[in-house]
């Protein structure tokens, strides 16, 4: 399966790439998330609700690791159109075990605002990470970031960053990166029952799809999908780890036996930790 065998048929795009309906517990699984992150806010030490730009949205919550640790930011999923950083505070505690510094961004969704709108937030959110992190006691030379599902696209959008267009920030922020169960080419969801939110037309596809972004010099990623998932979701990592490697990056791309769209999720300690620069 190829992603252009899909882009025609909306029937089969909403079967293939509509995880929620694909995974029958799907609602017990992000309940969950939202209970456990209640729970890790309560039990960690946190700075809450940090302005990182001009909007209400555009916060993010800091879990302190040891004094001058790597950071890690991870970038929340729910195909740009549900959550936010609060229902995702519960990946702080395993990686702020293992020595990192956690940040979690939040951003405003779709249909109040583009995806455009929300990569730029990301692309703040980073920014302020790199300059201010030291603040909090974690070292942001060694950043790395990681995000699921709509994160995933997101974290990839990162990488295609051209950072030299800020003064204030280094070339090459991110050191290495994860995505769990990512969109990277976002031409089928344009068919698909998400079309009505997310508003795409062609000008998007082109400038925000990751796979068609792609630049030389990107730091490491490991692409990972879940073997429970749809053929979809590992077909976008094939395309996105082509196109990347065919530049010299270096792409690993993984599939996690067992895991479906959510569980996935439990892979991120052992990816973050792997990638974490020491």
């Amino acid at each position: 399966m190829t992603l252009p065998d899909l882009i025609c048929d909306p029937a089969e795009v909403d079967r293939l790439y509509d995880a929620g309906k694909a995974v029958a517990d799907s609602a017990r699984h992000t309940a969950g998330w939202t209970s456990d992150s209640a729970d890790a806010r309560a039990r960690l030490r946190h700075l809450a609700d940090l302005p990182y730009g001009p909007t209400a949205e555009e916060y993010l919550d800091v879990f302190p690791g040891p004094a001058g640790g790597p950071v890690h930011v991870f970038i929340h999923g729910g195909y740009w159109r549900r959550f936010s950083a609060k229902d995702f505070s519960f990946v702080a505690g395993p990686l702020v075990e293992q020595g990192h510094t956690v940040v979690v961004p939040n951003y405003a969704l779709c249909p109040q605002v583009g995806i455009a709108e929300i990569v730029r937030q990301m692309r703040a959110a980073l920014r302020w990470v790199v300059l201010n992190e030291a603040v909090h006691g974690g070292d942001p030379r060694r950043l790395t970031i990681s995000g699921h599902s709509a994160g995933g696209h997101l974290v990839a959008m990162m990488l295609a960053t051209d950072w030299s267009r800020w003064r204030d920030m280094p070339s090459r922020p991110v050191q290495a990166a994860v995505a769990l169960s990512g969109i990277y080419d976002l031409a089928p969801l344009a068919w698909s029952w998400l079309q009505p939110v997310l508003q795409l037309d062609h000008h998007q596809v082109q400038q925000l799809s990751p796979a068609r972004q792609v630049r030389p010099g990107q730091p490491p990623l490991v692409l990972a999908a879940g073997g429970e998932e749809s053929q979809a979701f590992h077909a976008q990592a094939s395309r996105y780890a082509a196109a990347s490697g065919a530049l010299g990056n270096r792409v690993e791309q993984l599939s996690c036996p067992g895991r479906d769209h959510f569980t996935i999720l439990a892979e991120l300690p052992g990816l973050a930790e792997r990638i974490s620069p020491r």
